[in-house]
């Protein structure tokens, strides 16, 4: 009877998704109330992950909690540990939830909310869990080893060493447009400038409590630095009202851009206990009390859903940033759906902290699973707005003209009305000078998640709290982004300059971390001033790129998979990583073909240069003309990359398939596990 009535739930959950994903995809006209689009969700990861994942976990993969992980058989105290699993899940949360989830689904609501949320949805439980699950079981029985050691042991020395040198240039675009959607956020913003300066002394404030005045009391620190962080937010206000401070804190893109570069050098540089981990510490905690707040607001509010299904600009032509649906609807969601960033995550320090192999089930898919559940609240956040309020914070000067009026004239003839005493109301209600031209999706999710909070709690004079909360939320996601990143690379390329010179693979060795860390700033630091000097916002041009290399490297942890599943079944489950592989790469090389050679100067990198060239010539001109074509080089070079990976992949493949190949498989040996 038991069995039964489990089999009649599932089945009404199966149909819950299915009618709720029909009323989303059918409605036309009238607006659609959000909860369907999370009874849509909800109901389809449950789906999933209860029957996909176990199918996944029992048959491809036949997880053996029998089997000692290498976090019992190499412990260290340190970095292998036997861990509770749901702090490990914490922990790979906190670590894959970057901007991406925020952003990428509010920028791609320029086609309306039908295509981000399908993608989100389906993507996730088909493509973007499936790689974070397969990549961390692999890892896993490699003694978890990175994707690059992976790579080079599986599939070979030359797609080992184009997937190291790929990664590395990845992570470089990756901070710039992190660090451009905080640019743009917070540039000519006193309250916000002043609130996100004041977290970086709080971490150093919770470090010294931690390590000197009160060791081992997380508590205290906790609260403390919670305490901090909401005066700092009443702080900004008091600063912005200040006829003296406000001046002091109003800055423009290219300022708050070199101080975000110093930042990022003194977050590789500096001790890890000093800056790095408080404030990942404090980011964390921040996430996860935001995600529940927004996730309970929604269900509270469940606000209407006022960007149409589909709007004109899925013919390409969108303010936000240039090209058709396809492919460039998959290439901006990016992290909401499918992350190459996760799989330096399921192959860095989860696999290692992992006491049983059946819990990668739950670290591996089910986080990924909530982090497109957040990409979701962030549709939703961004859909609930009035249209032509979501376009004209979001439509770059370059687009819609440099006045307030002539913007609302532009943003109206699409068909989505907007004045500009509408908006400059709106401004002050949340305590900024202007909205117009802000763009990265930050402001625009920032105002959805206030008008929600609001509606839970309040009135519109609490907005502006709610606004520059909701601003601090998404800075501290990126920022977490921003310096681990760099630390990340910094690592990366002293393992790279080490083959050269020993010493600089010493990650202690001073010289060799001040210039590597350096080199790494300068890197994501060029570009990001590239993006904030950009007529078109940066936005425009940077983000499709970032989603492009994104992609990219979910394409290369695909093609590791897909050899290990082949050496391990043959081609009986080929198609778990290869279709999800496939689909990838015709999105991924589709997008970048167009971004490089397209004739259309908004959407193509060489087109644009050759429409800049063409005129009066000045040093800014000359400026965005290298810039143009250095971008369509560096897509040009991802593209290469990882076509040689792709190539060699499929080499071993046919081999194997064929018989003419060995297929040895490097995981370590069964031992028999001592943990009870």
């Amino acid at each position: 009877m038991l069995r039964f009535l489990l089999r009649l739930l599932w089945v009404l959950i199966a149909i819950a998704a299915a009618f709720a994903m029909a009323t989303i995809a059918r409605s036309r006209g009238e607006p659609v109330n959000s909860m369907w689009l999370v009874v849509a969700a909800v109901c389809t990861y449950l789906i999933g992950f209860r029957f996909y994942s176990g199918f996944l976990a029992a048959r491809v993969m036949a997880l053996d909690d029998r089997r000692a992980t290498p976090a019992e058989r190499l412990r260290d105290g340190h970095d292998y540990e036997p861990t509770n699993k749901w702090i490990v899940f914490g922990h790979h949360f906190a670590a894959i939830a970057g901007p991406g989830p925020l952003v990428g689904p509010t920028l791609a609501a320029q086609f309306g909310y039908l295509p981000g949320a399908l993608w989100i949805i389906v993507g996730a439980v088909l493509a973007g869990a499936v790689q974070d699950f397969v990549v961390l079981f692999c890892s896993m029985r490699r003694d978890g080893k990175s994707l690059g050691q992976m790579a080079r042991e599986e599939i070979g020395k030359t797609g080992g060493f184009a997937a190291l040198i790929t990664v590395l240039l990845i992570m470089v675009i990756l901070l710039a447009v992190v660090g451009l959607v905080i640019v743009n956020a917070l540039k000519s913003s006193p309250w916000g400038t002043f609130t996100i300066a004041a977290t970086m002394p709080i971490a150093i404030i919770m470090g010294l409590y931690l390590r000197y005045w009160r060791p081992g009391k997380v508590l205290e620190c906790s609260a403390l630095g919670f305490v901090l962080i909401i005066a700092s937010i009443f702080g900004g206000q008091a600063v912005s009202e200040s006829a003296t401070w406000a001046p002091m804190f109003t800055f423009s893109g290219v300022t708050i851009a070199l101080a975000l570069i110093i930042y990022g050098f003194m977050a590789s540089a500096l001790p890890v206990w000093l800056l790095l981990a408080p404030r990942d510490y404090l980011s964390t905690f921040v996430k996860l009390g935001v995600v529940v707040m927004l996730a309970l607001g929604v269900l509270v509010v469940h606000p209407q859903l006022q960007l149409p299904p589909l709007t004109r600009f899925i013919d390409g032509t969108g303010p936000i940033f240039a090209g058709k649906i396809f492919p460039f609807c998959f290439i901006t969601i990016a992290c909401g759906a499918i992350s190459g960033f996760h799989a330096l995550i399921s192959s860095g320090t989860t696999p290692k902290m992992l006491a049983k192999e059946t819990n990668a089930r739950g670290v591996g898919y089910g986080s990924m699973l909530l982090e497109s559940f957040v990409a979701i609240m962030a549709l939703v956040a961004a859909a609930s707005l009035q249209p032509g309020i979501f376009f004209a914070v979001n439509s770059p000067a370059g687009i819609v003209g440099s006045t307030p009026e002539a913007a609302v004239a532009k943003v109206t003839s699409w068909g989505f009305p907007v004045t500009a005493p509408e908006m400059q109301q709106l401004a002050s209600d949340v305590g900024e000078k202007t909205l117009f031209y802000r763009t990265g999706g930050a402001p625009s999710l920032a105002l959805g998640m206030a008008h929600i909070f609001t509606f839970v709690g309040g009135s519109r004079q609490v907005l502006a709290f709610w606004y520059h909360f909701a601003i601090m939320f998404e800075a501290l996601f990126i920022l977490t982004v921003l310096d681990a990143g760099t630390r990340v690379g910094r690592f990366m390329l002293q393992d790279l300059l080490g083959h050269m010179a020993p010493a600089m693979k010493q990650t202690n060795w001073k010289p060799g971390m001040l210039l590597t860390s350096a080199v790494v700033v300068a890197a994501w630091g060029y570009f990001l001033l590239q993006g904030v000097r950009d007529p078109l916002g940066g936005i425009n041009s940077l983000w499709p790129l970032f989603g492009i290399a994104n992609q990219l490297l979910a394409t290369i942890a695909l093609c590791v998979a897909t050899t290990i599943l082949i050496k391990m079944h043959g081609a009986k489950y080929l198609w778990v990583t290869l279709v999800p592989l496939s689909w990838l790469v015709v999105v991924t090389f589709t997008a970048g073909w167009q971004k490089i050679f397209s004739p259309l100067p908004d959407l193509g990198f060489l087109a644009q240069a050759d429409k800049l060239s063409v005129g009066v010539q000045t040093s800014a001109t000359a400026t965005l003309i290298f810039n143009a074509r250095l971008d369509a080089a560096v897509c040009g070079v991802f593209l290469v990359l990882v076509t040689v990976i792709l190539v060699d992949s499929i080499r071993v493949w046919t081999g194997i398939l064929s018989g003419t190949r060995d297929a040895r498989l490097t995981e370590t040996p069964f031992i028999q596990s001592e943990l009870a």
